[in-house]
């Protein structure tokens, strides 16, 4: 063990540099004021500076003990220096103190259950506030470190039956705020030591990017008198004329093809302006659309988009820490962490999931949703299971986080109280003065049901239109009905098993024959309804939930060139092997009542409700599946659940593992030197972060039991597993990605992708 020197047992020391000498190491009470300084001003988004001034001063109090300082010169042994602020803080402030003290607490391993519960992984605060500790605090961090008499909680809206998720969530956002100001002060210090850059955090402004998409907007195309763009522009105009209301809660309810994606971001920096929100924030149901809206915002926005728009979700792992070299780190990279960036794009999974965790890499970007407006589109995607805990957090954001929240959808889910749901949404105003009359007037199909179709019909119905899409639930059922006709000319896949560059090729191929009038068959999974900008005269659908339906319709007559007699939807039962399957079975009969209650327009708005309505009355208590509301409440105060709701709110549960798939575009094996390239950097990379991104547009998802027979066959092999082990994995039998459907794993030792049935 190395020597331990002998020294000024009144100076007390939160971080050292071995290149240093002890006088340049960081003083204790300089971290801990300026952590709390932080702290503060970030809690004052939501009115608890005061609350997040004691976290930060109070976070690594037990440093001020010799067996740390110890430590701190080469001694091995460890100290816990979490707990002794967690002591103090419920001594001196009770039980609003026992609110911070989970966080500080946890600051470094995540925030614990108040009690014990049989799956702990963390040690739940209880057991931590009982502990008998080793170590004694040196009294001179009361000279050094002032505490105010009183605490008191933000003056906050409560809402009934939920005093106690509240006071859980306050604990999450404190918790953020504490852990972002740690992470700073601590960069901040390593990067002086290590001459690195400062960190760059001079981000296009509020005012400038809504100037900016103002110059965008003032293009003719969004002026127009004629047709579907018309609609458009009085949307737009009416939109955007209500941004000077109160932030709270917001209904954008604009048919497809509406022009939702742009409108919804200019009322939102409209918005943000008017009333100094901070930023703004589009959370999107899937993953493959990301990069998709992302890159409409950057085009709107000009030159400030490459610098304002951060995308953030994740396909290999969560946050990654990269320094590109020793003195420049990327500025966006950064943002991530915390979200600082002014224009967010992220996933309803990484918001939400974010909004329930306990670990400090996903928490420490919460506070930055306060005072920001928050998209989400198509909200009506919200998992079932875990709705009710969803509704909860945009409630509480919104009433007490000053953001606000636009459900931007074209079929508005019944979540209101209004609507009957149970603790729904209050206080929700409409963007579009009147929905309905705007519903049917952007009407551009015709919509009927067909009753039971088999695979044999459905391929003969196909086979015989010129232009058509046809939406299946099932990649195996596509991958069949889709191999009926293949041999047709003009005819298409599109499944999840293609990587995205690989369908964004398909889906031009698709625009251009579509814009043609050239034969143009699509047999597709429910992946095109996800925002895809496609336009055909026919569309047919397998049974689905009347929200899928409306948006396979939106991939009909999108741009109103063709009138409603002439643009069909045709819903139909599949009467074959591939049934419907028994997840979407439930929402198939609620919306085969529909058909039968709104037969002359099962798309109304109305229809719509009444859909939603019947599926919340079907589903009940399983809105929270886990009872996780019922269990913040039971919990109270000392039993805050913060890691069982972590571990159960999960909006993916089934395991999907990414595979690389060396694509080399228009069915060639050869020639695509952009993958070549980032498989050989990421080969060679000592921090993957920069390449992973890059490498996303050649990711496949599939479930374990893909990943195991691939395995199995050696079909797949790690990218540097000595430093990566098995995070990167690189598809290395070619012939199992079909240049035309994507990738298989049935039986890969010997069935080539041309043979394959998936």
């Amino acid at each position: 063990m190395p020597s331990i020197k002998n020294n000024n047992p009144a100076i007390f020391y939160a971080h050292s540099a071995q290149s240093l000498p002890e006088e340049e190491w960081q003083l204790l009470n300089d971290h801990l004021l300026t952590v709390g300084k932080l702290a503060a001003a970030k809690a004052s988004h939501f009115g608890a500076a005061d609350m997040g001034n004691v976290a930060g001063v109070l976070h690594d109090l037990g440093k001020y003990c010799q067996a740390f300082q110890d430590r701190l010169r080469g001694s091995s042994k460890k100290v816990d220096h979490a707990t002794w602020g967690a002591k103090i803080v419920v001594e001196r402030y009770g039980e609003l103190g026992k609110i911070l003290a989970y966080g500080i607490a946890g600051h470094h391993a995540g925030l614990s259950d108040g009690r014990e519960n049989v799956d702990n992984r963390i040690t739940p605060l209880a057991d931590r506030l009982r502990r008998e500790l080793e170590t004694n605090l040196n009294p001179v961090w009361e000279q050094e470190i002032a505490l105010g008499d009183n605490l008191r909680l933000p003056p906050f809206q409560p809402r009934r039956g939920q005093q106690f998720f509240q006071l859980a969530f306050l604990g999450r956002m404190l918790f953020s705020c504490l852990v972002d100001a740690d992470f700073l002060d601590t960069e901040a210090f390593y990067d002086r030591i290590e001459k690195r850059a400062p960190r760059d955090n001079q981000f296009p402004l509020i005012h400038e990017l809504q100037a900016q998409l103002a110059s965008y907007m003032d293009q003719p195309k969004f002026k127009s008198d004629e047709g579907v763009n018309s609609v458009r522009a009085k949307i737009l105009n009416e939109v955007r004329s209500k941004a000077d209301r109160e932030p709270g809660l917001f209904s954008l309810n604009v048919p497809t093809g509406g022009g939702k994606t742009l409108t919804s971001l200019a009322f939102a920096l409209d918005h943000a302006v008017k009333h100094r929100l901070r930023r703004v924030i589009l959370v999107i149901p899937f993953t493959s659309i990301v990069e998709q809206n992302a890159a409409v915002f950057r085009e709107a926005l000009g030159p400030l988009g490459e610098r304002a728009v951060l995308e953030h979700h994740s396909a290999f792992a969560d946050e990654q820490r990269e320094y590109k070299d020793p003195g420049s780190r990327d500025k966006l990279r950064q943002a991530a962490e915390n979200w600082e960036a002014p224009i967010i794009v992220t996933t309803a999974v990484q918001f939400f999931e974010s909004l329930f965790a306990n670990r400090t890499s996903r928490c420490r970007k919460l506070h930055n949703i306060a005072s920001s407006v928050v998209i989400l589109d198509e909200a009506q995607t919200l998992p079932l299971n875990l709705l009710r805990p969803c509704v909860a957090v945009i409630n509480e954001l919104a009433m007490n986080y000053r953001t606000s929240a636009v459900l931007c959808t074209a079929t508005q889910p019944a979540l209101r109280e209004t609507d009957g749901f149970i603790d729904g949404l209050t206080g929700v105003r409409d963007l579009v003065s009147d929905p309905e009359q705007l519903n049917r007037q952007l009407a551009r199909v015709s919509i009927a049901h067909l009753g039971e179709l088999d695979d044999e019909e459905l391929a003969q119905q196909l086979a015989s239109q010129q232009q058509v899409l046809c939406i299946l639930n099932n990649r195996r059922h596509a991958r069949s009905v889709f191999d009926r006709i293949r041999s047709k000319e003009g005819t298409f896949h599109l499944t999840t098993l293609m990587c995205a560059r690989h369908r964004s090729e398909q889906l031009d191929e698709i625009r251009k024959r579509l814009m043609a009038g050239e034969t143009c068959r699509v047999i597709s999974t429910s992946l095109i309804e996800a925002g895809v900008d496609v336009d055909f005269p026919m569309v047919y659908r397998a049974e689905a939930g009347l929200d899928s339906i409306a948006q396979a319709a939106g991939r009909c007559n999108r741009e109103g060139r063709r009138s409603v007699d002439e643009s069909f939807v045709y819903v139909f039962r599949v009467a074959s092997a591939w049934s419907t399957p028994p997840e979407l079975e439930q929402y198939a009969q609620a919306s085969r009542g529909i058909f039968r209650k709104h037969a002359s327009n099962p798309l109304s708005l109305e229809a719509i409700r009444d859909y939603f309505q019947e599926v919340y009355w079907l589903k009940g208590s399983e809105l929270d599946t886990y009872a996780l509301l019922k269990a913040v409440e039971n919990g109270g105060i000392d039993g805050i659940p913060y890691e069982q709701l972590a571990n159960k709110f999960r909006m993916i549960e089934s395991n999907m593992k990414p595979v690389i798939v060396p694509y080399h575009g228009n069915g060639e094996r050869q020639g695509n030197a952009e993958i070549t390239s980032l498989l050989n950097d990421l080969a060679h990379a000592e921090y993957p972060g920069r390449i992973a991104r890059k490498l996303q547009r050649y990711l496949v998802q599939i479930p374990e039991h893909g990943l195991r027979a691939l395995l199995t066959a050696k079909a797949v092999q790690a990218v540097n597993p000595l430093k990566f082990g098995d995070q990167f994995l690189e598809l290395c039998k070619p012939d199992l990605y079909d240049p035309v459907c994507g990738l298989s794993w049935e039986n890969p030792e010997f069935i080539s992708a041309e043979q394959s049935v998936f």
